[in-house]
């Protein structure tokens, strides 16, 4: 008869899931073993937030469900953070936790807390298992419900007893969600192709919606017939590279200036599979002009119009609508929209001449912007990013262009600083042979620190580029803005990290100058081992910083 462990072995291999991200403990014994002789290769690491951090980002890059297990108590609510994280991206996640074996449930047992209960309001469905003969029932369902319409995380909590007992039936897999194409109507397509069609100023943004629909073909058959530009967001970034024709950059004001103008004067704004959200300004004044017509497409009808009126919602699949749209569209004689696309290269050009200005700089300790002018032009033209916070860091945003599909990896809603060291460990394992290079923060660096004992042990070659200004950046800025000169808590040692990285095994160096940066590129990438780049830098305030502190005075 198999055990619990061994239904749940089964199953996973049966839902197609070959890679799972764990920390071992007593509750997880069994499962583990069990995972292991099923031939599931398995990830462990050295923090449970950055297990689920680690698997949110395995999610993003494969767009499949990605499944953790943690031990029960302490490392359940260490995941918590994880989840919260994930479930915010739309990660489809599966993240399982044991506990403490139910034969003395009641009788102050070691670890015991309502973990399903924890995790629900961060999660799509959160239960618990309490017969080993439901698990393969239970382990399908949630693969649908992480899988099925907005993408999300969903949580198990099984009892180590769970684990261990045997039974000789089990509840069967329900089999695979059918995802539905939510195609839309006609007369939808036709209303959005017209407004379109008659638009002077129109605006293309792509959000997360494209990368997880897989439509990125479709809209680049969009754009081909009908010309309008392009701006990207989240996980849209590189969907369609940055130096492809009328396509402008971030659609983010905070990180692309080029795009405050753009957005302002555009008269139609065509928003696929993208919140009107705090990135775009709620849809507000700051961003849109209040007579702009708005076409929003998204999966999920709650959306549609929450943060202001809009012209038009499409409650539909991004992919199906921009395929019926481009059909639509090749019929009718698309004017080249030259005007309006000279000036956005205009805006475009202004943004980025004015940050390479600033990149001129090669005084020390070294500009941001001298550091990302440096680095645009060393890293390999094919690397993927997994972007984390900072100030520093939204230089590199501002400066470094996405070219590449799946590889511009970034901390989402829940801005969780830290939370892209456990990311480059799966976006490296997911693009074997492939340059991954993880951007960060001195402040952001600290906070899953043992992680970089994980890359050395799985031989992962990330380049990791740590902008070191001994202090917490953005908030210092804000707090100077706030009282002239006075900061609290915003200061940290000059430490030195690349010593660190050789302690655990891998290899790294100190830059000071910006003529040494280009050099020293090309040594971490021959290192053929993670590499740590110590960058002693000066704090100075980010585009990102201006606009929140601009923010601020309104």
């Amino acid at each position: 008869m198999p055990t619990g462990a061994e239904l749940f072995a089964s199953s996973v291999v049966k839902l197609g899931i070959d890679t799972i991200f764990t920390l071992v403990g007593d509750h997880l014994n069994e499962v583990l073993l069990a995972l292991s002789q099923a031939g599931v290769r398995i990830i462990d690491q050295r923090h449970e937030s950055g297990v689920t951090h680690a698997a949110d980002g395995w999610a993003r890059v494969h767009r499949k469900p990605a499944l953790t297990l943690v031990t029960g108590g302490p490392g359940h609510t260490n995941s918590l953070t994880g989840i919260a994280t994930a479930h915010l991206n739309g990660s489809p996640l599966i993240a399982v936790s044991g506990t403490a074996s139910t034969v003395f449930a009641g009788r102050q047992v070691f670890q015991v807390m309502d973990q399903a209960g924890m995790a629900a309001p961060s999660t799509k469905w959160s239960a618990d298992a309490v017969n080993p003969s439901h698990i393969p029932y239970l382990l399908g369902r949630a693969y649908n419900e992480a899988n099925s319409g907005r993408k999300g995380v969903v949580h198990l909590s099984i009892p180590v007893n769970v684990f261990a007992s045997s039974t000789e039936t089990s509840l069967p897999m329900p089999p695979a969600r059918p995802q539905p194409t939510l195609a839309p109507s006609r007369e939808e397509v036709e209303q959005a192709i017209g407004t379109l069609f008659q638009a002077e100023r129109p605006v293309v943004i792509a959000g997360s919606g494209v990368w997880w629909g897989e439509a990125e073909r479709e809209l680049e058959q969009f754009l081909k017939v009908t010309r309008l530009p392009l701006f990207t967001v989240t996980m849209a970034r590189g969907v369609i590279s940055d130096h492809a024709r009328n396509v402008f950059g971030y659609a983010d004001p905070a990180i692309n200036r080029g795009c405050l103008p753009a957005f302002q004067e555009a008269d139609v704004v065509l928003l696929l599979g993208k919140r009107l959200d705090y990135r775009l300004a709620m849809g507000g004044p700051r961003l849109f002009s209040p007579s702009a017509k708005i076409i929003q497409v998204d999966l999920h009808a709650p959306e549609l119009g929450a943060a202001r009126p809009v012209a038009q919602g499409i409650c539909a699949g991004v992919k199906a609508t921009l395929e019926a749209m481009r059909e639509l569209a090749g019929t009718k004689p698309w004017t080249p929209l030259d005007k309006w696309t000279r000036k956005l290269r205009k805006y475009a050009t202004e943004s980025q001449a004015a940050l390479n200005k600033l990149g001129e700089d090669r005084s020390s300790p070294m500009h941001p912007a001298a550091v990302f002018a440096t680095l645009r032009e060393a890293l390999p033209k094919d690397t993927l990013y997994a972007w984390d916070g900072g100030d520093f860091v939204h230089w590199g945003r501002a400066m470094i262009p996405a070219t590449q599909r799946g590889g511009w990896l970034r901390l989402g809603p829940m801005g969780t600083i830290g939370s892209a060291l456990p990311i480059c460990i799966s976006l490296q394992m997911a693009n074997p042979g492939k340059p991954v290079v993880m951007i960060t923060g001195d402040g952001s660096l600290g906070f899953y620190l043992a992680e970089l004992e994980t890359l050395v042990r799985y031989k992962l070659p990330v380049v990791i580029i740590v902008g070191n200004d001994g202090g917490w950046g953005l908030e210092r800025e804000l707090q100077r803005e706030l009282t002239g000169n006075e900061t609290v808590a915003c200061e940290l040692q000059q430490t030195r990290y690349d010593i660190i990285m050789k302690g655990f095994g891998g290899d790294g160096e100190t830059v000071e100058r910006v003529q040494d940066l280009a050099p020293a590129v090309k040594r971490a990438f021959s290192a053929g081992k993670p590499y740590l780049l110590n960058l002693v830098i000066r704090g100075s305030r980010s585009p990102f910083t201006e606009w929140q502190i601009a923010g601020k005075k309104k």
